[in-house]
């Protein structure tokens, strides 16, 4: 190489071919699942830029990019399927993927320098609430960041990746409106999560065009946690005219509506009908299992990787924002309402009523 001239590098190579810096990657380490085409293309532009691998020191591993994915949480069934996708995709491309658990308060000003000095290349926050400061730091340690179901966010353009979740408080509401329930309650997450507000708004939509309306103290907020469940659901069921059916924003509140449930002798889905969020393991393993939206959270956790890789490697992404799909699963925690005039759930809202009375 001449004297001065700068080393070509795997991203030189990737934008003069218009592929991946994980594509230019397999072909130097002979990956057979690269097109002869595109394979043939990259060869020969490793060529003609004179590259040469960085120097490796005796009885080290080879290097590979390393993508932090951190949560602002203790892990849970939500981020275990988060996680399992980000490994997936890091495994596709060849990349690290080293998962940490950092408080917001923990983000202090050296947090950025120290990821860049650990060799992180990107990082992925799930659900953080990232102030202006912390993205200003990230923005000085040139660091890439990709946020997953952010719960808010500073008004400046940052790369997320969420699912519809308008769509699917939408169906879970028209779920249970469909099966004849009309006392139907909302218990949500975070009031100022960016998710919780189009789950509910949503939920009001579904409301609204049936032409049912929604009565005080019928939509809740709190955390994403089963105990958030079971004291909203037991709230729930104090009201004058309890609910006969109940959208939860997440499985684990829906999991602590069927414990208060339980508790006031209610039968589920005979007595009350609950829809989750997410499709999580546990709303398989809930009894009865549990009807409620997918959230595509392995494809959710992929997608965030290989976008953090993506902007690693100077490439440019074609929206910085990302909504994948949502799908309502019916199960067993949810059915029709019994006897009595379905324009009121007459039926099941006795019932309800007398169990809440004691």
């Amino acid at each position: 190489m001449a004297a001065g001239r700068r080393r070509a590098t795997l991203a030189t190579v990737a934008a003069s071919a218009g592929v991946s810096v994980a594509t230019v990657s397999k072909v130097l380490n002979g990956r057979s699942d690269v097109a002869p085409a595109t394979r043939a293309l990259v060869l020969s532009l490793l060529a003609q830029h004179d590259y040469v691998a960085p120097p490796q020191r005796r009885g080290e591993p080879a290097a590979s990019d390393t993508v932090e994915v951190e949560f602002d949480d203790d892990l849970n069934p939500y981020s275990t399927e988060i996680v399992q996708g980000a490994v997936e995709a890091g495994a596709e491309l060849d990349a690290s993927i080293v998962v940490s658990i950092r408080r917001s308060a923990d983000r202090t000003g050296g947090w950025a320098r120290g990821l860049v000095a650990a060799g992180r290349r990107a990082l992925v926050a799930v659900t953080g609430e990232l102030t202006g400061g912390q993205l200003g730091a990230l923005s000085r340690a040139r660091l890439p960041l990709v946020v997953i179901d952010p719960l808010n966010l500073p008004r400046t353009r940052v790369t997320s990746v969420g699912s519809t979740n308008f769509a699917g408080g939408l169906a879970a509401t028209q779920h249970l409106l469909g099966l004849g329930h009309r006392r139907v309650a909302h218990l949500g997450g975070p009031a100022t999560a960016a998710c919780t507000q189009a789950r509910l708004h949503g939920y009001r939509a579904a409301m609204e065009a049936a032409g049912v309306s929604v009565p005080p103290g019928y939509v809740r907020t709190a955390h994403f946690h089963y105990q958030d469940g079971v004291e909203g659901g037991a709230a729930l069921f104090d009201l004058p005219e309890p609910p006969t059916a109940i959208f939860a924003g997440c499985d684990e509140i829906a999991l602590g509506v069927l414990e208060a449930a339980r508790a006031r002798g209610l039968r589920v889905p005979e007595d009350l009908s609950i829809v989750g969020f997410d499709d999580t393991q546990i709303a398989r393993m809930a009894s009865p299992p549990l009807t409620t939206v997918r959230q595509p959270l392995r494809e959710m956790g992929a997608v965030a990787v290989r976008t953090a890789l993506r902007l690693a490697a100077g490439e440019r992404i074609e929206s910085h924002h990302v909504e994948l799909a949502t799908e309502l699963v019916v199960r067993g925690s949810t059915a029709p309402v019994t006897t009595g005039d379905p324009t009121t759930g007459a039926s099941a809202a006795t019932r309800v009523d007398a169990a809440a009375r004691g």
